[in-house]
């Protein structure tokens, strides 16, 4: 048997049993090898080491399952791990971030077709650091695990227009234009609120029926989203704003964070930030701030 015959026999092994007990031991045995020599080789030939690999593909495989709204804890035992901190200890340093964090971010990028891929966009983000700022405006309560994306879908129809957005405009009188979108856990089951607001001085001129939330300082990873054309017709019903929004969300926690010297900084508050760049323009577009700190 050829070196990359064996690697493949290998692999389709550690596929089979990817859920059970694999040590280096048990895989060279099913190739005929010896763990030292199946070891070198398979490191020389892929890249990475063996048990390595099994344990990258343990986490990528049940980075996948996090989004079928099973328990973390039970995916975590599926994959090995006896520990769910023991597995969000071993999954924020393969990824950059945490599996809640991922949950939050990815759970409705994944439903129905987002049409906007922005593979061929050049995305490199500014990084910044941004000073604390408050936010005060409207929003509802919703939940991570039941379609939130869609319920702030519904609610951004009622925001706009002559309705929530010119009544908080009117009501608060900020200094610049431009609505900070963030969603605040309010729980450790997935409950959030959404505030759609606007950045203000101060609350003085808050009313009882108004959201607000400080937004700490932070170093952040600014990306803006592709430009697309709202001004054709019924291109803003479509979403296609949504569309390229979510196709960034999962283009930050997919790709750009696992070659990035980033990771996500979980002690901040991410935020959308829409502007008169996204108002019906040809090239509409918008900035999403991630909190990021540099690994260490």
């Amino acid at each position: 048997m050829n070196y990359r015959e064996a690697i493949s026999h290998c692999i389709d092994f550690i596929e089979t049993h990817i859920k059970e007990e694999l040590t280096a031991e048990k895989v060279s045995r099913h190739v005929g090898y010896s763990a030292f020599h199946l070891s070198r080789v398979f490191t020389f030939c892929q890249g990475v080491s063996l048990m390595d690999y099994v344990r990258k593909r343990r986490l990528s495989l049940a980075r996948s399952e996090l989004l079928c709204d099973r328990k973390i804890i039970d995916i975590a035992l599926d994959y090995g791990f006896k520990t769910s901190s023991g597995f969000s200890k071993a999954f924020r340093k393969e990824f950059g971030y945490s599996p809640t964090i991922y949950i939050a971010k990815m759970v409705d990028c994944y439903e129905g077709e987002i049409i906007t891929n922005i593979g061929g966009y050049i995305m490199n983000p500014v990084i910044m650091k941004k000073p604390a700022f408050k936010v005060a405006g409207y929003g509802i309560k919703t939940n991570i695990r039941n379609g939130y994306m869609k319920d702030i879908a519904a609610y951004w129809d009622s925001y706009t227009g002559e309705n929530l957005e010119s009544k908080m405009y009117k009501q608060l009188n900020p200094p610049k234009h431009g609505e900070v979108g963030v969603c605040i856990p309010s729980s450790d089951n997935g409950d959030v609120t959404y505030l759609l607001g606007v950045i203000v001085d101060d609350f003085s001129k808050v009313t009882p029926d108004m959201i607000t939330v400080e937004i700490p300082e932070a170093e952040y990873a600014i990306f803006t989203t592709p430009p697309i054309d709202l001004t054709k017709a019924g291109q803003y019903t479509n979403n296609s704003l949504s569309d390229i929004v979510k196709s960034t969300w999962k283009y930050i926690f997919e790709e750009w964070f696992a070659d990035s010297e980033f990771v996500y900084d979980e002690s901040k508050i991410d935020f959308e930030f829409y502007d008169e760049r996204c108002h019906y323009r040809p090239d509409t577009t918008m900035d999403i701030y991630v909190p990021v700190i540099k690994k260490s």
